[in-house]
């Protein structure tokens, strides 16, 4: 069989394991408007000869576009190494469904959610791409999902899936991720995750590796994705011109096994919670009455649920008695 037969046979698999999604009526709208709001990343002029570009394309990742010439991606899309570091392209191009190549320029990125934010340089009213706009909740373990990008550098193409895991964590990301049973490969980085009313639930964060067409092309059907509110959170402050305030807890975490349980315990205690009385040895069992079970739980939960400046009650266990201690959060 030929590589490319191979290809396309794979992609079709795929179409018929999400029949019962794209068969629905209602459904065909919510996967037309996906696809027209979704867009491939071109390489930058940093990364391919001027002569190169001209004379085919290469898509390194997706993007999905939200209105008023806004296009949203992961961070990790749009970089390029230069000088031995990864930096984030101020221009890029991009290629919609209908074979449009347009032009962006960066209006903000952010690291902690891998998110980068930019605008494109054309009148609106010449394009063909479509706003979406992102869900006002968050998806549930079992929820029907699809999504549309560019996963070998070619599509749009389209992989129907499921909501796993709401609260995974990586290494590759400082917030909780989506994990997601669909499949996807490197080129859908960036790209939206869409409920079944085609709302924005995710953005595609990483692909871990289960096979390989190339080297630098993985695959996979362990997909995450940041959740859409806190892409929308950070989304918003970039194009005002902001970023938002993350809280500063100053707590160094370690693991310890107290009984059968693994629970969180304090290293280092800096900042507000040395100032607060929390000490190296204090387990960590609960913030304002929600039970902490890891160190990215507590780290996520931070992020998502405070703001610097706000007090909150730690439950901790210290020897072998519980105490609260109430903390007032610094800024980022």
């Amino acid at each position: 069989m030929s590589r490319s037969l191979g290809i396309w046979l794979a992609v079709l698999v795929v179409l018929f394991a999400g029949k019962g999604f794209a068969h629905e009526p209602h459904r065909a709208v919510t996967i037309e408007r996906a696809q027209e709001a979704t867009v491939g990343i071109l390489p930058s002029e940093e990364e391919a000869p001027r002569e190169a570009v001209k004379s085919h394309f290469s898509v390194r990742g997706s993007g999905v576009y939200i209105g008023d010439r806004y296009l949203v991606t992961a961070r990790h899309a749009v970089e390029h190494q230069r000088g031995g570091k990864r930096e984030v392209s101020d221009r890029i191009r991009v290629l919609t469904s209908q074979f449009e190549e347009l032009p962006a320029r960066l209006i903000g990125v952010d690291a902690v959610l891998d998110v980068a934010v930019y605008r494109l340089d054309v009148d609106e009213r010449e394009i063909s791409l479509r706003p979406v706009n992102f869900s006002d909740k968050e998806p549930v373990s079992g929820e029907e999902i699809l999504t549309v990008g560019y996963p070998l550098g070619w599509g749009p193409a389209m992989t129907f899936g499921r909501v796993g895991n709401t609260m995974t964590f990586l290494p590759t990301a400082q917030s909780r991720l989506l994990q997601l049973d669909m499949s996807a490969c490197s080129g859908n980085s960036g790209g939206g995750v869409f409920d079944a009313a085609g709302n924005v639930v995710g953005l595609i964060h990483a692909v871990i590796q289960t096979e390989s067409i190339q080297s630098d092309r993985r695959c996979s059907h362990l997909t995450f994705a940041v959740p859409g509110p806190l892409v929308r959170q950070m989304v918003t402050a970039l194009i005002q011109g902001k970023h938002p305030p993350f809280s500063k807890l100053g707590i160094h975490m370690t693991a310890i096994k107290v009984g059968i349980h693994w629970r969180v315990a304090v290293k280092k205690a800096t900042g507000p919670a040395r100032a607060a009385g929390l000490r190296p040895g204090d387990i960590v069992l609960a913030i304002d009455g929600t039970e902490i079970r890891s160190a990215a739980h507590l780290k996520s939960y931070v992020l998502e649920h405070t703001r610097p400046g706000q007090r909150i009650a730690i439950t901790i266990q210290r020897d072998a008695r519980q105490e609260v201690v109430h903390v007032t959060l610094g800024g980022s």
